[in-house]
């Protein structure tokens, strides 16, 4: 077995937020905002998304400038608390 550290993230860095909940036509716009209240200003170039094959679920891809662990922390607890997110990853 190895003893190695996994790898760092060396902050700030581009880092790719994926949110995955039940359809809704405001679950992208839903996303976005918190991600906004926690990175700033989201460019629309930086998100993406994709509905399911049969339509129930909503994928949200948002790539942030990350600062730190405890913005990413701050992001996934809100977006969990929500009610609304099934995954983060």
């Amino acid at each position: 077995m190895s003893t190695e550290d996994p790898p760092k993230i060396e902050f700030p860095c581009r880092y790719p937020i994926k949110v995955m909940g039940d359809a809704a036509a405001d679950f992208k716009d839903f996303v976005v905002a918190v991600m906004g209240r926690h990175a700033g200003d989201i460019d629309e170039q930086d998100v993406s998304h994709r509905e399911s094959s049969k339509g129930t679920f909503f994928a949200v891809t948002v790539t942030i400038t990350a600062t730190g662990v405890d913005q990413l922390t701050a992001i996934h607890e809100e977006l969990k608390l929500s009610g609304r997110v099934k995954m983060v990853l």
